[in-house]
């Protein structure tokens, strides 16, 4: 019986890679997978469990005494280790080095076991030859079976399926499936289809960091972690542009937004003044505060919906606000969201027509919409792997999934500016990172220009080189790229 425990474990990997903060306890009756984007950490987890890299704070407690490992790593080592052997030698012989029946024998408590995976695996006529002339899919194999026949408390297998054959990556799930029944595993997958179905728990690294533990009991919660999985690491573009758009072009030389000495202010009471602010195509920003800063007020002075916007000096996608536009002339080019248009978004629809309502700027579908706007809708659900959601209503959602599909509606006509007011309000924590994926795939895979408003500075989405700051009630502002 064990339980291992990691409390504000921080570890330096030579200086290449860090492990930070991560507070992490696992048990003997739980198998868990490490997931998450190529980079983020996860055989670095994995490896703090055999005490690799070095600890800068915090403890790792209650490791069991064996401990076997598949990885490349241990793959590696056992392959220098015999390619040493050669370097060692003084004598003008060629060694034939180890043999793989002694390398499977090292560290073997269950012979028996053993012959019945050399079996199982085919290995039979290699036992004899030396292990140096395996290829790189037979010292895999070789690792595997020296893992399972060890006795071991845990086993912990990075990448254990990657450059086996069909029939050995069939037999090692099969083999891994009885294995559980009496030893605790930790996997490192980059699939997460290739999940076991005995795995319990799932931990999720990103940038170093755990940042999710999720049951596999709590079906929602695994659901929407491989959603997240799907935005991080697919190589799915954003959906192209519908050819029959009345969305006009905009020069793309000229500045989308342009404010001068700004000043909003109620009776004696400034939200902030002397602002001057100039928006590029293609220049990403971050706008926080505290409540009361003028967040949305800023927001609504370029959308038009805030009464000061006609006394103030703005300049809107080329056009003088207050000199004839229409509101329509204006919010052509703007996706909006926030949490009061999700409040708003009450009408029954499916999940599909509520992305194609973003055609039209409105809740709900009143009017034919074309083939090549639903292809383009079940594109951007392919985006967000909600594909099985297309026809079912949208009030039916989860709140993350819904602010998801509001994403796609405000992008679906390529607005040359998307505006999020505070995106991530009222999410849980893996809702979140759903909704930060999305807008940093938007913002690396696209045209459009994003102004991200929220009240985290950590909430930084890769893209995102612009951050604005404003005051809480005193008209301060600063203006700084990352």
């Amino acid at each position: 019986m064990f339980t291992i425990t990691l409390k504000n474990l921080s570890v330096n990997f030579d200086d290449h890679f860090f492990l930070t903060a991560v507070n992490w306890q696992l048990n003997d009756q739980q198998h868990w997978v490490i997931t998450g984007p190529n980079g983020a950490g996860k055989s670095a987890l994995a490896a703090c469990l055999l005490g690799a890299g070095e600890v800068e704070n915090g403890a790792i407690d209650g490791l069991p005494a064996n401990i076997a490992v598949v990885s490349f790593e241990a793959q590696a080592k056992l392959i220098d280790a015999e390619r040493r052997k050669d370097d060692a030698d003084i004598l003008d012989v060629i060694s034939e080095g180890t043999s793989v029946q002694e390398i499977l024998d090292e560290g073997c408590v269950n012979f028996e076991e053993q012959k019945r995976l050399v079996d199982a695996f085919q290995f039979s006529e290699l036992t004899g030859r030396s292990f140096r002339k395996l290829s790189t899919g037979e010292t895999r194999k070789v690792i595997i079976i020296k893992a399972l026949t060890s006795n071991a408390d845990l086993l912990i297998l990075d990448e254990p399926f990657e450059g086996l054959d069909l029939h050995s990556d069939k037999l090692l799930k099969t083999l891994l499936q009885e294995q559980a029944l009496s030893t605790p595993m930790v996997l490192v997958l980059n699939r997460f289809d290739e999940k076991p179905d005995f795995v319990t728990n799932i931990a999720y690294v990103d940038n170093g960091r755990l940042a999710h533990t999720v049951s596999c009991v709590d079906e929602q919660a695994v659901a929407e972690l491989k959603q997240l999985l799907h935005l991080k690491t697919s190589d799915l573009k954003i959906p192209p542009k519908d050819n029959d758009s009345s969305v006009q072009n905009l020069n793309g030389e000229r500045s989308l937004v342009n404010i001068t000495n700004a000043r909003i202010a109620y009776g004696d009471t400034v939200i902030f003044d002397n602002l001057d602010w100039q928006i590029n195509p293609g220049q990403h920003w971050q706008i926080s505060g505290p409540n009361g800063s003028g967040k949305t007020c800023l927001l609504n002075l370029i959308t038009g919906d805030h009464p000061q916007c006609y006394v103030n000096d703005i300049q809107i996608f080329g056009m003088q606000r207050g000199q004839g536009e229409t509101i329509w002339d204006i919010k052509q080019h703007i996706g909006y969201v926030s949490s009061a248009l999700q409040w708003e978004y009450k009408v029954s629809v499916s999940v599909r027509n509520a992305i194609i309502s973003g055609f039209y700027d409105s809740i709900g579908i009143y009017q034919r919409y074309s083939d090549e706007q639903k292809q383009i809708a079940d594109q951007w659900l392919e985006l967000l792997g909600m594909q099985a959601f297309a026809d079912k209503p949208f009030n039916q959602l989860s709140f993350g999934d819904q602010r998801l599909v509001l994403i796609a509606r405000a992008m679906i006509k390529h607005p040359p500016l998307l505006i999020l007011d505070e995106p991530c309000l009222g999410l849980d924590d893996l809702n979140r990172q759903l909704v930060l994926a999305l807008i940093e795939k938007i913002c690396l895979s696209s045209d459009t220009t994003v102004l991200y408003v929220n009240h985290r500075l950590q909430d930084k989405i890769s893209g995102i080189e612009h951050h604005m700051l404003l005051g809480n009630g005193k008209g301060e502002i600063s203006q700084q790229t990352n």
